[in-house]
Formats: structure tokens, C-alpha cells, sequence
């Protein structure tokens, strides 16, 4: 069966539809009216026999037979975008918007440092970061890239590994003074425990106990959906917490916060760059990736901003 190029380009505008989710947006990104486009997808079905999409008001939904041919219509998109690619790549130019979704405290103690560093390296891309806590859509969000801090197998997404870290619990002295140090798990029944509202409490606070690993059933009157709220909390005397290590660092070093049950917790974690599918990477994204998989393999979780390297520096000039 021989194809016509405005057969071709119905099933581009097909795969656009789907990736977007959206009539709307599929018409605004190949700019032509969203009339043309549902008049063009209505064809595509006449044509093919088969409905591909049920349409409601809200949303589209595939049908068995749309993403059975939408997995052919995304294949021949990556090759024709693969194909470019290798020719508008090949000055090796890193150019172009990059989207970016990562959580608010890492964004603020060391994202945003790599990110500045990038721009100086390639200073013809552009960057726009959304700062926000919640898992979100690679494709739906229209983002290039998704940070996030999670135990993430690399097979349940497109994701590449960054960085490694741990959940920690700690407190404030002044609050360990006055309840008491947590010697085991157990104890902690006896503590204010605070939460951080975008997981189950029962995954946050699970333990190594004489019974094997449990989540324990414990308590606290305070719950907040950002790690930054919950460490000031702590740091104000609040109660115990649960954080990735990055975050409380410079607080254990100082004093200020104290770790408790370090033995009965070995919560490793991951800090994840998650894309919407492995190959066919623009460059502009494969080159931020391998960027801050070089940044997070130096940077020093004690000293946001600064490296390891910088550390040591700094260390002999003070000598």
C-alpha cells in the first residue's frame, strides 16, 4: 500500500494528539485549527475502519485498536526526529528551551547551582524550572526533563540515576532534652512524629524491628506537603523527622538537628532524571543529563552550592 505525504502527516498529527492528550494543544503546537485537526482524525478512522479514539468531554482515551497503531505512529515520529536530529546536532550545538519539573527544596539547595553552571557551559540554551514536590506527567506537563527524590526501580520508568542519598530521622537538641532519645524504633510511639504529606505515613516511617521490618503506628500534630516546612519544624523543636540527608546536612554539622536510630535505618533513596522515553533524546536533554550526573557526583550535601573539590580547596588555603 503506497502512502501519500498527506497520509503521513495524519498519522504525525495522530501521535500528536495522543502524546498531548488533547485536540487543543495538538492544534496549537502544529498550528492549524483544532476544527481541521478532529475533521483530519475522523478521516484517518474512516479510513482505517477502526475507531482509535473515544472522545468525551474531559478527555480521549486510546482505544485497543489507537494504541496498537499509535505505537507504529510514535516509531516512524522518533525516526524522523532521530533523522533531523543527527543533522541539526551535528555542529554539536546545545540549543533550545529545556522544561524542567524538580522538587522545591533540592531546586533550591543544589538544582539551581547545576543549572547556573549549565547555562555558563552552553549559554544558547534556556531553562525553565518548576519548582513543585508532586510526581508529575513527563509528556502531559510538557517537560523535557522531571528531577525526582524517590526509591525508584530505573525499569518502572524512563529514568537515569543521579545521585544516591538516605532518609534520615532527626530533631532538634532541645526537643530530645525534654522528650527523650529514641533508643529503638519502638519508642518512637512516645514522640511527635511529623509527616510528610505526599507519601503514606506507613512507608515513611518503617523500621528494622526485633519483628523484621514495619512500618510503625506512630503519631505527630503536624503534616506538611513541602521538606522545607517539615525541617523548619524540626529545627523549631516540633517533633522528629523524616528527610533525605541532603536536606539536614548542614544542620547535623552544626548542631542544630541531631539523627537518631541510624542502625534501625537504612532507607537508601535515589535522585532520579526521568524522560519521556530513552531514545531519540534531543541533545540539548542527553546533555543535561550527563551534566548533572557529573555535577552530583562531586557536589558536597553539607555545603549547598559548593563541591567537594571546593571543600578541599578551601580546607589548604586555611592550612
Amino acid at each position: 500500500m503506497a502512502f501519500d505525504l498527506e497520509q503521513l502527516v495524519d498519522l504525525a498529527l495522530f501521535a500528536r494528539v495522543v502524546e498531548l492528550r488533547s485536540f487543543t494543544a495538538a492544534a496549537a503546537q502544529s498550528n492549524i485549527a483544532k476544527s481541521a485537526v478532529s475533521r483530519r482524525i475522523t478521516l484517518l478512522e474512516r479510513r482505517l475502519g477502526v475507531q482509535l479514539l473515544r472522545r468525551s468531554t474531559r478527555r480521549l482515551a486510546l482505544t485497543p485498536e489507537g494504541t496498537r497503531f499509535y505505537e507504529h505512529c510514535a516509531k516512524l515520529l522518533e525516526d524522523a526526529r532521530a533523522a533531523e536530529q543527527s543533522i541539526a546536532t551535528a555542529g554539536h550545538a546545545v540549543r533550545g528551551t529545556l522544561r524542567i519539573s524538580a522538587p522545591v527544596t533540592l531546586s533550591q539547595m543544589h538544582l539551581t547551582h547545576a543549572l547556573a553552571a549549565f547555562l555558563v557551559q552552553y549559554p544558547e540554551a534556556e531553562i525553565q524550572l518548576v519548582a513543585d514536590d508532586r510526581f508529575v506527567d513527563v509528556v502531559e506537563g510538557g517537560f523535557d526533563l522531571v528531577v525526582r527524590i524517590a526509591r525508584l526501580a530505573s525499569a518502572s520508568f524512563v529514568a537515569r540515576r543521579l545521585a544516591a542519598d538516605r532518609l534520615v530521622v532527626c530533631g532538634a537538641p532541645a526537643y530530645l532534652a525534654a522528650r527523650g532519645r529514641p533508643e529503638a524504633p519502638e519508642d518512637l510511639v512516645h514522640h511527635n512524629c511529623l509527616h510528610y504529606e505526599l507519601v503514606p505515613r506507613a512507608g515513611e516511617w518503617r523500621f528494622r524491628t526485633s519483628r523484621g521490618r514495619e512500618a510503625l503506628p506512630v503519631r505527630g500534630n503536624f503534616s506538611a506537603t513541602d521538606g522545607t516546612v517539615l525541617r523548619q519544624a524540626a529545627l523549631a523543636g516540633l517533633g522528629l523527622v523524616v528527610l533525605p540527608s541532603f536536606m539536614v546536612a548542614p544542620d547535623v554539622a552544626a548542631g542544630r538537628l541531631a539523627l537518631v536510630l541510624q542502625e534501625s535505618r537504612r532507607a537508601e533513596i535515589g535522585i532520579y532524571g526521568v524522560v519521556a522515553k530513552a531514545r531519540g533524546l534531543p541533545l540539548r536533554t542527553k546533555t543535561l543529563l550527563d551534566f548533572l550526573a557529573r555535577w552530583f557526583a562531586h557536589v558536597d550535601w553539607e555545603r549547598p552550592g559548593e563541591s567537594r573539590a571546593d571543600r578541599a580547596t578551601s580546607k589548604t588555603r586555611q592550612a
